[in-house]
């Protein structure tokens, strides 16, 4: 099953993965409903293909021209080295990944709708 999300960042860090109501999610693709993004600025977005692929396809670079500058597609088999992050021109991007740990007093894991 494909999903999609968008990316929420804080001082260039992307902390958050939103999933917009609406989102449908099938086994050949994923369709966000922008209309029902919350009024803040998001960093970009995220969404899987069904094959090891992670090149974009001509709906992810219409995609990646409305929303940000780092979108993330992700491939089978979903692991560590199956993915790959494109600016919005769809020209393949640099993205670090942090290692970070959480404070376990915190609520880290949240729900934006």
């Amino acid at each position: 099953m494909e999903f999609a999300g968008l990316l929420r960042a804080e001082e260039g860090v992307i902390k958050d993965v939103i999933f917009l109501p609406g989102t449908e999610s099938s086994e050949i693709r994923a369709v966000l409903r922008l209309y029902m993004m919350p009024n803040m600025s998001m960093a970009g977005s995220v969404h899987s293909h069904p094959t090891p692929n992670t090149n974009p396809s001509g709906a992810d670079l219409a995609l990646f021209t409305r929303i940000g500058d780092h979108h993330i597609i992700v491939g089978a088999p979903y692991n560590k080295r199956s993915w790959k992050c494109y600016d919005r021109s769809g020209k393949s991007r640099v993205l670090d990944v942090l290692d970070i740990e959480f404070d376990e007093d915190e609520d880290d894991f949240q729900c934006i709708i």
